[in-house]
């Protein structure tokens, strides 16, 4: 490699480069000053992020470009998706740092390992053969690890932690089991290897071997029927890494899929979208129907993600452009909702303690009006009610499938998301129309009061006004990415 090759490499992966020399920056800071640089670590760290989005908005390549000899590729589809992972970590972040803050339980360690592991889902997003692919999942998943055992001193985290890294090992041996199998098959690790190989009529042993890399990044997702961790890592897990990981990394897995699917195995059409649609339906039931009987709101909301999930899945299955069109409308309009459900979460506090269970928001509208409201715009945007921007992202999911003929899964996302609304609205009874609770809820912290607001207006009205915007923005990544 040139040094000019070299230096065009190195000028497309600022975004990346740059969190990286945050983290090894901040590690050596954080060494020298302990717990006292948490602050400062924090506030640079976010910027950070924002800045990596703005670099990544800025990039937006016309037609895609591989870089590190085929390891990466940067296109206007991963540019797309990396800039709303970065502006969604700034914003648990920022609710990190305020919650850590208000317990006393401030460590510099908290914003280096969330960068690390957007530096993961970076290269996920951008990943361009087998080896690259599994890099970022694992520098991504090693990360979230730690995360979710981040409160060593209670027994729920550290029992999610636990359950995360057992679980997520295992699906991480399914993936690299799979990876196996494709080269095997094809001969090669680059997607373009890859393609050729899926091309015409593919070999059992290569059909063997997406299914495995599908079912290891429907782990990712929690997609049913690899959803057992979700439910116990939301609960166990501090809330804005909860927040964190009903985000950011659900972005990163589904871009992968998406690649994956529409890259290497665009061939094998006929054989991956049979997968995609039995994920999806099994995502769609499990959330809608299981998220009835949950009691606590992060339980309720890992089987929201599954439902939501479920949604994308079916997008993906109807095949690109329209398929990766649709599923990304709806990542960027499902993110501000969710993370703004956890700000509320987060703003709120019973006898010091964050809010946790539906029976802990009782009453809330006859004490405090303006968070009512705002879990109300929150939860009818989750529920896809009109004209809230959830419902354009279930509309466009709903036509993608509709247009690629898969009418049985459109039939069945109508029902879940009639059913999934019922624990939405049950939410929103127990709101507006139980007696107050006897501990009063208190409103506390201005950060998660003001994420929970932004989320809020992007839900509506800010990202209807602009829904043909991202519409527009969605459609030319797709086409720009994969032309095929």
């Amino acid at each position: 490699m040139t040094f000019p090759e070299l230096y065009n490499d190195l000028y497309a992966i600022q975004p990346e480069l740059l969190l990286g020399s945050f983290a090894m920056a901040g590690t050596l800071i954080g060494a020298v000053f302990g717990a006292r640089s948490t602050g400062f670590l924090s506030g640079l760290a976010v910027l950070a992020l924002l800045a990596a989005g703005v670099l990544c908005a800025m990039q937006r390549p016309a037609t895609p470009v591989e870089i590190f000899s085929g390891a990466l590729t940067i296109d206007a589809f991963g540019t797309f998706a990396k800039t709303v992972i970065a502006f969604a970590a700034a914003a648990t972040l920022i609710l990190g740092s305020s919650h850590f803050a208000r317990i006393h339980d401030r460590r510099f360690e908290f914003p280096i390992v969330t960068v690390l592991s957007v530096l993961g889902m970076f290269i996920m997003v951008s990943a361009n053969d087998l080896i690259t692919l599994y890099v970022g999942v694992e520098l991504q998943s090693l990360a979230a690890y730690v995360l979710a055992a981040w409160r060593r001193d209670d027994a729920l985290s550290s029992e999610a932690g636990l359950k995360y890294f057992v679980l997520g090992a295992l699906s991480s041996g399914l993936l690299l089991f799979g990876c196996s199998y494709v080269y095997g098959f094809s001969g090669g690790v680059s997607f373009d290897a890859i393609a050729a190989a899926a091309s015409g009529a593919p070999s059992v042993g290569l059909i063997f071997g997406l299914v495995f890399v599908l079912a290891g990044i429907a782990f990712k997702m929690s997609a049913a029927p690899f959803h057992m961790w979700t439910p116990d890592v939301y609960e166990g897990a501090p809330t804005p890494v909860t927040a964190l990981f009903a985000a950011a990394p659900k972005v990163a897995a589904v871009i992968l899929m998406a690649r994956v699917l529409f890259d290497p195995f665009a061939g094998m059409q006929a054989q991956w979208t049979q997968v995609m649609a039995v994920l999806a339906g099994a995502s769609m039931v499990v959330g809608a129907f299981a998220g009835l009987v949950q009691t606590n709101l992060k339980r309720l909301m890992a089987y929201s993600s599954i439902a939501n999930m479920g949604f994308i899945l079916m997008a993906l299955a109807a095949g690109a452009p329209e398929g990766g069109k649709a599923a990304l409308i709806y990542i960027a309009v499902y993110l501000p909702a969710t993370i703004g459900v956890f700000a509320v979460m987060l703003a709120l506090r019973q006898r010091g303690v964050a809010v946790e269970t539906i029976d802990d928001l009782a009453g809330v509208g006859q004490r405090n009006v303006g968070f009512a409201a705002l879990l109300t715009v929150l939860f009818f945007s989750l529920a896809g009610i009109p004209p809230l921007a959830g419902f354009w992202g279930k509309f466009a999911a709903f036509q993608a499938a509709l247009g690629s003929n898969l009418v049985i899964l459109a039939v069945l996302s109508a029902v879940s998301a009639v059913v999934s609304a019922a624990y939405y609205l049950r939410v929103l009874a127990k709101v507006w129309f139980s007696p107050p609770a006897a501990s009063e809820l208190v409103p506390v912290g201005f950060a998660p009061a003001g994420i929970a607001l932004v989320g809020a207006a992007l839900s509506f009205p800010i990202l209807i006004v602009l829904l043909g915007l991202l519409e527009h923005s969605a459609e030319t990544a797709v086409i720009a990415s994969f032309p095929g």
